[in-house]
């Protein structure tokens, strides 16, 4: 007989009854959460015993068991138990079939965390061993596994059968930029699980442009978390100051009192974290994200600044590949806290003298953008700057037209910075935002576009 291990915490007793209790009640549930579902993370023998009979008869009846099924099943199928096992899973049984299900949507909502901490638990043990003879990688590559438990737990998208999913509008909840126009092409700004991307050569105000949009995300009122892994975090506080208020960051330190004033009014909130220099990697963000979750703080946007700067969780060969994974598990984290990413990239010596920086610029890897959903470059000559003036290019935009080339204005001494109108030297670089018209007139507008196509 295994040991019942009986944890009286979060997840203990009471959790794991209820869990079983609802997988056997609710097919629909059960569906999804035996995908990810390991008997092992239960803790008591007499449920893993009856979730394993629920599941052994899904499979070889391709149908859930009813009350009936259940009951004849308890009745001939513990012989090999022993007689105190056997009692619990009965009174178990019982128990549950003559009281009402409580606390289910909690449950439901629940399930897959307990499984990935049940999972993460498992692996940690497993480490154990590798510890000892310094298998550093093969340990993260386990916890790494864990971690990824109920990412891909679904078998696709069935094209007919989920037909009407594709046609309902999809909640992407974005959260501006800051910059109209901006916003015009994006449809609305960054959504929750995008991530993106600053480009700019060193010096061109990279730390600036996350603030900005990092202010934008606090006047709209999300609580904004800002991880600064190259300058200290009252550095990153006082541009903040600046950006929100106006007031200059050389003479900041006489407006305490005005700064105050106008700060306590946001109905966003800011956490600034600093970690030196490659010491924190993404699941050092991911370890303090939960913490701040757990105190009731729940991210409405997160600034890397910036991504180059992370330890990579796996160390590889080629540095390339270490970018690439370190903004591929970025993208992860955006997903899973449900909520929009910015960072930034550096660009190559090339993109110092670049008029309009592209893609071709980025630093180190290429293809660790191509993960990200928008970004977009920062542009600036000597002359820019000594006019406060600069370019931005849409490199990439998932979510509308991309190649653009804004003029922009850019006053670094108080985080000031503008989308300018077009002018003659510009405005053949400049894709024109599309016009946004309400839903039935763009419908409409389609429609007429298209019965003119199937007349040619």
């Amino acid at each position: 007989m295994l040991a019942e291990k009986v944890n009286f915490g979060r997840y203990g007793k009471a959790f794991q009854e209820g869990l079983v209790q609802l997988i056997f009640e609710d097919r629909a549930f059960a569906d999804q959460i035996t995908e990810v579902l390991d008997i092992n993370f239960l803790e008591l023998q007499y449920l893993q015993i009856f979730i394993t009979k629920i599941v052994t008869y899904r499979e070889k009846y391709s149908t859930h068991p009813s009350i009936d099924a259940m009951i004849t099943m308890l009745r001939t199928e513990l012989d090999a138990e022993e007689e105190l096992v056997q009692k619990q899973v009965r009174d178990y049984f019982a128990r549950i079939h003559t009281r009402e299900m409580g606390d289910v949507e909690y449950i439901k909502e629940t399930a897959l965390d307990f499984c990935r901490k049940q999972n993460l638990k498992e692996a940690m043990m497993r480490s154990v061993p590798l510890l000892q003879t310094c298998s550093f990688d093969e340990i993260s590559k386990v916890i790494n596994d864990a971690l990824k438990l109920g990412s891909e737990n679904n078998f696709g998208y069935d094209y007919m059968a989920d037909f009407d999913v594709r046609f309902q509008p999809k909640h992407r909840n974005p959260l501006s930029t800051g910059w109209k126009d901006i916003d015009n092409i994006t449809g609305g700004g960054l959504g929750k699980s995008e991530l993106g991307v600053v480009i700019a050569p060193t010096g061109a105000g990279k730390s600036m442009l996350l603030v900005h949009l990092g202010a934008t995300g606090i006047k709209e009122g999300k609580a904004v978390v800002h991880y600064t892994l190259e300058l200290q975090d009252t550095v990153i506080a006082n541009r903040y100051d600046s950006c929100i208020t106006g007031y200059p960051l050389s003479d900041i330190k006489n407006f305490k009192d005005e700064i105050y004033d106008e700060l306590k009014n946001l109905d966003g909130s800011l956490i600034i974290k600093e970690y030196p220099t490659k010491s924190a990697s993404t699941n050092t963000i991911r370890a303090h994200l939960s913490r701040l979750v757990k105190r009731g703080i729940k991210p409405g946007m997160i600034i890397v600044d910036y991504a180059d700067l992370l330890r990579p969780t796996v160390v590889r060969k080629e540095k390339r590949n270490e970018l690439e994974s370190i903004y591929e598990e970025l993208r992860a984290l955006s997903t899973e806290f449900q909520c929009p990413i910015w960072t930034a990239s550096q660009t190559n010596r090339s993109g110092l003298s670049a008029e309009v920086i592209t893609m071709e610029q980025i630093s180190e890897a290429f293809n660790k953008c191509f993960v990200a959903d928008f970004i977009f470059s920062v542009s600036r000559t000597i002359e820019d700057k000594q006019n406060n003036q600069g370019k931005i290019f849409i490199a990439k935009n998932r979510n509308g037209p991309d190649g653009m080339v804004y003029p922009i204005f850019m006053d670094t001494s108080n985080v000031k910075i503008k989308i300018l109108p077009q002018t003659p030297a510009t405005s053949s670089q400049v894709v024109t935002a599309p016009v946004v018209l309400d839903p039935r007139a763009q419908q409409q507008l389609l429609k007429e576009k298209y019965s003119k196509l199937r007349r040619k």
